[in-house]
C-alpha cells in the first residue's frame, strides 16, 4: 500500500531542536574549512533549519591533532564571531582507531554530562570492538555509536549484539533521503523502524549536495514521529 510522505523542513519538527552531530568548527577536520564557512553553516542552521542548539563534533582520528587543547580555542573564537542565538557547545567525534585510548586517557570531550561520541571506519571495523567500547564504559561514559547504518561491515546480528550490550546509536538524518547511498538508506530505515536509534544529528559537514537532500527529503508521518522522538532524546544528553 502507498504511504503518503511528508516533505521534513515543511513538517517543522526541526525548529527548537537541538543537533547533537555537525562538523562546523572551521578548520580542524573534513568540515567547514574557515571562519566564513562557519559562519553561514551557524546561519543555515539557525534561520533555515530552525535549530535552537548545536554539539560541534570534530573528527578526532590518529594524527590529525584535534586535542581539547587545540579545539577549545576555535570555538571560543567562533562563540565571538556568531552573531546569531543558537546554543553552542563543543564534543568531539572519536575514531576508535590506535589512539583511541590515548584520547580517552586525556580526557575526552563530551557530549552532554556522560555520554561520548565514537565511530569507526565505514568499511572495517576494530576486531576488538567490543572491548573498546567497554573501555568507554569503564571511564563512566556512555559510547553513542554514531551512524551505525553506514557501517559496511555491520549485519543485523551486530546491530542486535551492540543493542543488547545496552550501547546507543545516532542515526543521520540524511541516511534517510539516499545521501549516503542506496544501502545505507534501506538499513537507516530499518533501524528507526524497529527502534534501534536513540538520537539523531545532522552530521552536517557543508551545504554542497546536503541541502538539496534535505530540501527534498520526505518521510512517512510514522518516521516523522519517530524522529520527533529522537531529537526530544537529544535534549537529554
Amino acid at each position: 500500500m502507498f504511504k503518503f510522505r511528508h516533505n521534513l523542513l515543511k513538517s517543522g519538527i526541526l525548529r527548537g531542536k537541538t543537533d547533537i552531530h555537525c562538523h562546523v568548527l572551521p578548520g580542524v577536520d573534513d568540515g567547514s574549512p574557515d571562519m566564513p564557512h562557519s559562519l553561514d553553516l551557524l546561519d543555515y542552521m539557525e534561520i533555515d533549519l530552525g535549530f535552537k542548539a548545536i554539539w560541534l563534533t570534530p573528527h578526532v582520528m590518529e594524527a590529525n591533532g584535534n586535542t581539547p587543547d587545540r579545539l577549545r580555542p576555535r570555538m571560543e573564537e567562533l562563540r565571538r564571531l556568531y552573531q546569531g542565538k543558537m546554543q553552542l557547545h563543543l564534543s568531539s567525534e572519536y575514531m576508535m582507531d590506535i589512539h583511541f585510548h590515548e584520547h580517552l586517557e586525556a580526557g575526552p570531550l563530551r557530549l552532554g554530562d556522560q555520554h561520548l561520541l565514537v565511530e569507526t571506519s565505514y568499511v572495517n571495523g576494530p576486531n576488538d570492538l567490543l572491548d573498546i567500547l567497554l573501555s568507554v564504559w569503564h571511564l563512566d561514559m556512555k559510547p553513542l555509536i554514531a551512524h551505525p547504518e553506514r557501517y559496511m561491515y555491520m549485519d543485523e546480528h551486530d546491530y542486535q549484539q551492540l543493542k543488547g550490550l545496552g550501547y546507543e546509536f545516532q542515526l543521520n538524518l540524511l541516511s534517510l533521503s539516499g545521501y549516503y547511498g542506496p544501502r545505507t538508506k534501506v538499513v537507516a530505515e530499518h533501524l528507526l523502524a524497529d527502534g534501534m536509534y536513540d538520537n539523531v544529528g545532522t552530521d552536517l559537514h557543508h551545504l554542497d549536495r546536503y541541502e538539496d537532500y534535505l530540501y527534498s527529503l520526505r518521510l512517512t508521518r510514522r518516521q516523522i514521529d519517530a524522529i520527533e522522538e529522537l531529537f526530544a532524546h537529544n535534549e537529554h544528553l
